[in-house]
């Protein structure tokens, strides 16, 4: 084949350091707009960011030119510094180091969508550290909770 195609969906998952609540109503749209640029940028198509005050759900495609690590230093590294600049408040912002990344088949792209659309009801009744360890228990990924939140 002389051209290399592919569609590979992607649900990540990364909170603030120290889950700190610096994604405020004041800048999360700015924030979801400059992560979605960093994205096109790469060639990801953005299907959806939303989260909460101290973490983020990205759902995108996996360009076929970058690794996963590549995606994630891209987004965290610009975005990072992007936002200091936004003011004072954000002045010590800072990515935890970590992330969560789980492959999407396009047969539940509709349902990760609305999942992640609707972050802020969805956190009402259960915690970010529950909710990731209820993602690494479903993809079948070990992990040691002593590593998870620092």
């Amino acid at each position: 084949m002389p051209q290399s195609l592919a569609k590979v969906y992607v649900h990540i998952i990364f909170s603030t350091k120290n889950r700190l609540r610096f994604i405020t109503k004041k800048i999360k749209n700015e924030l979801y707009a400059y992560i979605s640029g960093i994205l096109i940028n790469i060639k990801s198509d953005v299907i959806k960011i939303n989260g909460t005050e101290d973490h983020l759900h990205v759902l995108c495609t996996l360009p076929r030119t970058i690794s996963i690590a590549k995606l994630l230093e891209e987004i965290k590294k610009s975005s990072s510094k992007w936002i200091k600049t936004k003011g004072e408040e954000w002045s010590t912002f800072s990515w935890q180091d970590g992330y969560g990344i789980f492959s999407i088949s396009q047969s539940i792209l509709q349902k990760t969508l609305d999942y992640i659309e609707n972050q802020e009801e969805h956190h009402k009744e259960m915690s970010f550290q529950d909710e990731l360890r209820k993602f690494l228990e479903s993809y079948n990924i070990d992990y040691d909770e002593k590593y998870l939140w620092d």
